[in-house]
C-alpha cells in the first residue's frame, strides 16, 4: 500500500477536497450506496448526503462495496431530498440533477461553476430524481448514450459524472 501512495484516514480528512457534494435521492441498493462512497473517496469529494430511504452506514452490505470509504468520506442524512437541496442552495451550492430531462446539458459540454461549490443529485434506480427535487435544482446534466437502454446503474453514472467534473475542476489533461 505504501508504494501506491494511499492516504491514511487522517491524511484523507485533512486533504483539500474537490468541491462536490453527492446527494442520493432514495437509493434502494446498499451496494450502490457503498459504490458511491468508494467513488467519493477516490476523487476526494467533499461529502455525501443520503436522503429518504437511502440506506446509511454502518451496514455490512454498504461496507462490502465501500471498502472503508464510509470511514473517510463525510456524510450526513436528511429525511427528504427536498430539504437537503434547500439547505444546499441556502449554503450557496450550485445544484444539478443527473437525469435525462428536457433542456438537460450533455455531460461533455457541461462546465461546473468556478465560483461555487457543486451538488449533484442522483436519483432512485427505477424512478430517477423526484419531481419535487427537479423543481428546485439549478439544472440537469445527462450522460450522452447511444445504445438501446439509455440508462446506467447509479454506481456507474456516479463514476462517470464525478470523474468528468473532477477533471474539469482540477484541470487534469490526458
Amino acid at each position: 500500500m505504501d508504494e501506491l501512495g494511499r492516504k491514511t484516514v487522517e491524511e484523507f480528512k485533512a486533504a483539500d477536497k474537490t468541491p462536490i457534494v453527492l446527494v442520493l435521492d432514495n437509493i434502494r441498493s446498499m451496494h450502490n450506496v457503498g459504490s458511491v462512497f468508494r467513488t467519493a473517496d477516490a476523487f476526494l469529494v467533499q461529502g455525501i448526503i443520503l436522503c429518504g430511504y437511502t440506506p446509511v452506514p454502518p451496514h455490512r452490505d454498504i461496507n462490502k462495496t465501500a471498502l472503508g470509504a464510509t470511514e473517510t468520506v463525510d456524510w450526513q442524512y436528511f429525511d427528504t431530498t427536498v430539504s437537503a437541496v434547500e439547505e444546499l442552495k441556502k449554503a450557496g451550492y450550485h445544484v444539478m440533477a443527473i437525469e435525462q430531462a428536457v433542456n438537460s446539458q450533455k455531460l461533455d459540454i457541461y462546465q461546473p461553476p468556478a465560483d461555487k461549490p457543486l451538488a449533484l443529485v442522483f436519483g432512485n434506480e427505477v424512478t430517477g430524481v423526484d419531481a419535487a427535487v427537479m423543481q428546485l435544482v439549478d439544472g440537469c446534466i445527462e450522460i450522452p448514450q447511444l445504445g438501446m437502454k439509455h440508462s446506467l446503474n447509479i454506481s456507474v453514472t456516479t463514476g462517470i459524472v464525478v470523474w468528468d467534473i473532477f477533471v474539469k475542476l482540477r484541470g487534469l489533461k490526458d
